[in-house]
């Protein structure tokens, strides 16, 4: 697999039953690429441990004064220094390569199950951990997979250098090839501790990244209600908290890596000492007492691998268990996609409240609880949070559709839609009908001011479907964002199309102007909208009232005020003092209530 041929078509089924099974899910995945890089860094390693040998050859050459075994020594170097600088730079393509694409199929997985999951997914997982296992936990786990290979490599290396070292001078080699193992293994004990310190870290930048983006989000609301020094201060602890326990985990790797030089430096001496001493009594000669103290020098070059697979895999371990966890998710429903026929229609129709939105009918449902009334907007689209029966239309289960027919018939808004930077002809590029043109939804969404505000930000732009729109939309305001937002799901004219308390930010006279517009748009189609607002209520073709999770009324916003006091009290905001004794409205009551009726009516005369 070449960087040119991402994205993977296939990502593949990741075992995701745990963190090291994942890890050796991706290893196995990606064998033909980490042979590739084994193979390049043997001829590396390999070629840079055989210098050595060729070092001390050449000395003996000059003890002896053998010009030909000297030319042939300097033929030798030559040839091992051209295989080190090839073996390198292919070593690094191929690493570079294994990394790359590791990660790569690691960021299609996890978009595949955001895709899959939907809103249920931030639900289930805090929004901070799903932005670290995206970015920071995505390159430490391609670090390992990356690394394997390398240290395979070193691993073997060390290896067939002292079986060379006791073959070629075995008093000498014997220290060498029981030195090594030693060094090797010496920073195991403290591996533990610095895995923790490691985890503690990570699990302290998890908490202050969610922090982070929790803070940037609500960033106009902060303002709003002067909140910002609150969560500056909380956001400032929290980072202290991260600096620290880097600090500490930084200590035990500079405690590893200082173990690192200091074991091979007493190894160096050990084999100089004992060297001369043999040296002394004629049983070495000076070119293998060159070439023993030259190898253990240059063997600690390979034996760094050692201490960086060590650090690798303590980073990754829980980058990968943290991965694995979010891919191990599935939906609260899920037949498999049973069904393969077309796009069923019909009225929508929800067992577990008994809400009914007839076919082709403007229907409002109105909620007390605003959580509940997201979770039964998230339950219409078929993708529910929780266990339960499936919400059938046309008398066709949801759930035993494929997920993309059910997104195709039933689409979701919800309660904070996300837009995307880039220019608001792409934002308004969706999957459509074609039925419906853009400038049409812009119109029935009362986007004229957004469109004035967004061509005076981009003096550049002819068009103002070319204006450009800033990340999150964050230049615009929540009633803007809603609008536009709004005119996106219009453009994609779906069988049913559910809005989640679609203008809760706009002010009254706009609201009554895109009430009737939705209307108008949406005639012949099924439209659900949750919502408290009476000017949209009193559009509806019929209001669905839920309480205590089931429709206990159904008629329309006017019947409902003078007949149910629940959602009279709901609707209206009547405290439980204001609200009548009895359960019909007082005649006061309604005359009340009719001047409401007749407030309303001035409001959409005057828009």
């Amino acid at each position: 697999m070449q960087i040119q041929d991402l994205p993977f078509s296939d990502p593949g089924v990741p075992d995701a039953r745990s963190g090291p099974r994942f890890l050796w899910w991706l290893f196995r995945n990606q064998l033909g690429g980490q042979l590739t890089s084994l193979a390049w860094g043997l001829l590396h390693f390999v070629s840079v441990a055989a210098l050595p040998f060729c070092v001390g050859l050449a000395v003996q050459a000059v003890v002896d004064r053998s010009g030909t075994r000297l030319a042939l020594v300097g033929g030798l170097l030559v040839l091992c220094g051209a295989a080190i600088a090839l073996g390198d730079t292919f070593l690094h393509r191929a690493a570079v390569t294994n990394w790359i694409t590791a990660a790569a199929r690691v960021q299609q997985l996890l978009a595949r199950k955001a895709a899959l999951l939907g809103s249920a997914l931030t639900r289930r997982v805090a929004a901070g951990e799903v932005v670290a296992v995206s970015t920071g936990d995505v390159e430490k786990i391609g670090w390992f997979v990356e690394a394997l290979s390398r240290f395979t490599a070193a691993a073997l290396t060390v290896v067939v250098a002292c079986v060379g070292l006791v073959v070629y001078q075995p008093a000498l080699g014997v220290v060498v090839a029981l030195g090594l193992p030693v060094l090797a293994l010496a920073v195991l004990p403290l591996l533990p501790r610095a895995t923790r310190r490691a985890d503690i870290q990570r699990e302290k930048a998890g908490r202050a990244t969610e922090l982070a983006s929790d803070t940037v989000a609500g960033l106009r609301v902060l303002r709003g209600i002067g909140g910002e020094d609150l969560f500056l201060d909380r956001y400032r602890r929290a980072s202290q908290e991260v600096r620290h326990a880097a600090v500490r985990s930084a200590r035990m790797w500079s405690l590893i890596s200082a173990i690192q030089v200091l074991l091979p430096g007493l190894l160096l001496i050990a084999v100089v000492w004992h060297g001369v001493h043999l040296a002394r009594q004629g049983r070495v000669a000076v070119g293998e007492l060159v070439t023993v103290y030259s190898s253990v020098m240059i063997l600690t070059y390979p034996l760094r691998h050692f201490e960086e697979i060590a650090m690798a895999y303590s980073f990754s371990k829980p980058s990968a268990r943290r991965a694995a966890g979010v891919l191990a998710l599935e939906r609260a429903t899920d037949a498999g996609g049973s069904r393969t026929a077309g796009l069923p229609a019909g009225d929508l129709y929800d067992p577990a409240t008994g809400l009914l939105a007839p076919a082709g009918r403007f229907t409002a449902v109105v909620c007390g609880d605003p959580d509940l009334g997201g979770r039964l907007a998230e339950r219409l689209g078929g993708h529910p949070a929780e266990e339960g029966p499936s919400v059938l239309l046309g008398g066709v289960p949801l759930d035993e559709l494929p997920l993309e027919s059910a997104r195709t018939a039933v689409l979701v808004q919800d309660k904070d839609p996300v837009l995307l930077s880039g220019t608001l002809r792409d934002l308004l590029d969706v999957p459509a009908s074609g039925d419906v043109e853009a400038r049409e939804a812009l119109a029935a969404a009362q986007c004229d001011d957004v469109l004035a505000a967004l061509a005076q930000g981009s003096l550049d732009a002819q068009d103002p479907l070319d204006a450009r729109i800033t990340e999150r939309g964050r230049s615009l305001s929540g009633g803007q964002r809603q609008r536009l937002a709004l005119a996106r799901s219009l453009i994609t004219d779906p069988e049913v199309l559910v809005l989640d308390e679609p203008t809760s930010a706009v002010d009254s006279h706009t609201e009554a102007r895109i009430a009737q517009g939705v209307r108008d748009l949406r005639a012949g189609r099924t439209t659900v909208v949750f919502t408290s607002s009476p000017l949209l209520l009193d559009r509806a073709d019929r209001v669905v009232f839920l309480h205590d999770g089931e429709a206990v009324a159904v008629g329309t916003h006017r019947e409902l005020l003078r007949t149910e006091p629940r959602y009279r009290a709901v609707v209206t905001r009547e405290t439980d003092d204001e609200a009548p004794s009895g359960g019909r409205a007082a005649r006061g009551d309604v005359l009340e209530l009719d001047e409401t009726v007749l407030d309303l009516e001035e409001i959409e005369e005057t828009a």
